[in-house]
């Protein structure tokens, strides 16, 4: 009887624990609120000062400091830490502001990252900048990364999209304005296609003129057709099509001239102006061009293939070095890109700014994409697992890198996004006879309520 009473008083608690560790493993933002917050918080608390002085982060106080401590306390002197600020809960951690002592620098808080990481029982420590002599702590109390749930807080400004959540659990923006040609990286079922769905989505509910080239006979660019100003599923119709995108440049830039008085032989390079100095109603209307496998255009086999690959990628070159301050931003995507793609690959490259990896299945191709530009993101983006397609690595030329992930948005809602948007496209006549043809929705008669099967993660 009393071994009886004994596992029934155990039944609770051991429940508990049990239910605790199951939701930490399927439900880990619900984990993270109910029991990995308070004890992070414990943590944090009980041992800032100990954790920080094993890290090295603390100095000798100042004379001053230490014959105040000694006259008033008796007590020994001991290093001093930098001054904790107000500790503030997330939904997937917390944040924390340092004011760093004299002598110390953000980098030495970053270098203890990992440490910190382990003192306090949570999943990252991220540093950021805030000012000089502030840094802010974020710590972040579980892998955000496993599954993606975007901030419901973003920015909602011209030319930026929220298109992936970074794994310091903010939100990474694409933003043209200050990025304006990227190069998008990865094999197979690695999550390309993903980033680039979600990318034409958000652009999508823009006054933005999109246009598409996609070599793959428009399998991947087909379904946003109703929102597209243009699409060629070739490279004869691509060979067509940028000529006309270069003329566009070349008179957004006479309209620039004309507006600010600029001689009309003035070269294109001695411009330092945009159209966004224009006045609004007579500013052209953005327009974001979209290349899907980007080899194609490259590849040849014959003389005459070979003049058209050189015409092409000239114009392409053009438009990337140009392009920014007529309103024309690039988007390129593909499986590789480097010098084995023939003449001028590595020039376009040289004029991608923003560059983001995928899985790759060699370790050159993640050095066509990062080498240049973050040497030490190229172990972080070959290790990405195929069990993980979505994630990769970004980075731009000031060195900077992060791990991202794209939330999964499924091709029936991305087209009926676009469909519903399709008014927004601005009027480009002279892009009228390269319009995509958007054949109707077929009607479909009412019919009996069918159950979804579930479908596996």
């Amino acid at each position: 009887m009393t071994d009886l009473v004994t596992l029934a008083e155990l039944g609770g608690p051991l429940a508990v624990l049990g239910g605790a560790a199951y939701a930490r493993h399927a439900y880990p933002a619900v984990y993270w609120s109910t029991v990995g917050l308070p004890l992070s918080v414990a943590r944090l608390l009980a041992s800032y000062s100990s954790t920080i002085d094993a890290c090295g982060l603390t100095v000798e106080p100042s004379r001053w400091r230490a014959l105040a401590v000694r006259a008033t306390t008796r007590r020994e002197v001991r290093p001093v830490p930098p001054r904790r600020g107000i500790i503030r809960p997330t939904s997937t951690g917390l944040r924390m502001r340092l004011r760093l002592v004299p002598g110390q620098e953000p980098a030495d808080v970053a270098a203890s990252a990992e440490r910190l990481r382990h003192a306090w029982g949570v999943h990252a420590v991220h540093v950021r900048d805030v000012k000089p002599g502030v840094v802010e702590l974020r710590l972040v109390g579980f892998d955000v990364l496993q599954q993606v749930r975007m901030p419901r807080r973003s920015d909602s400004r011209p030319l930026q999209v929220p298109v992936a959540l970074r794994e310091d659990a903010t939100a990474f923006v694409r933003d043209y304005r200050t990025v304006p040609h990227e190069l998008v990286l990865g094999a197979t079922l690695s999550g390309k296609s993903m980033y680039l769905r979600n990318l034409v989505t958000g652009l999508a509910a823009q006054p933005v003129v999109l246009v598409g080239i996609d070599c793959k006979r428009g399998v991947e660019l087909a379904p946003f057709a109703s929102r597209l100003s243009a699409l060629a599923t070739d490279p004869d119709q691509a060979a067509e099509l940028l000529p006309v995108l270069v003329k566009e440049m070349e008179d957004r830039y006479d309209l620039i001239k004309t507006r600010q008085g600029i001689a009309p032989g003035t070269a294109e390079e001695l411009i330092t102006s945009d159209i966004w100095g224009l006045p609004e109603d007579e500013r052209p209307a953005p327009l974001v061009l979209f290349i899907d496998e980007v080899a194609e255009l490259f590849m040849v086999a014959t003389r005459k293939e070979e003049e058209r690959r050189d015409e092409m990628v000239t114009q392409l070159i053009r438009l990337a070095q140009l392009g920014r301050a007529a309103g024309i931003y690039l988007e390129v995507c593909g499986q590789r890109f480097g010098a084995e793609l023939g003449k001028g690959a590595t020039m376009l490259r040289a004029q991608l700014t923003g560059r983001v990896c995928h899985r790759v299945n060699d370790e050159a191709s993640a050095k066509m994409a990062l080498g240049d530009i973050a040497p030490e993101a190229v172990q972080a983006s070959c290790a990405i697992a195929p069990e993980l397609p979505g994630l990769a690595v970004v980075g731009d030329t000031s060195g900077g890198w992060s791990r991202i992930r794209t939330p999964y948005l499924s091709l029936a809602d991305a087209a009926a996004t676009c469909r519903a948007t399709a008014h927004l496209a601005p009027d480009l006549p002279a892009l009228n006879p390269f319009r995509p043809f958007v054949p109707a929705l077929p009607d479909v008669a009412p019919g009996p309520m069918a159950t979804a099967r579930p479908v596996p993660e």
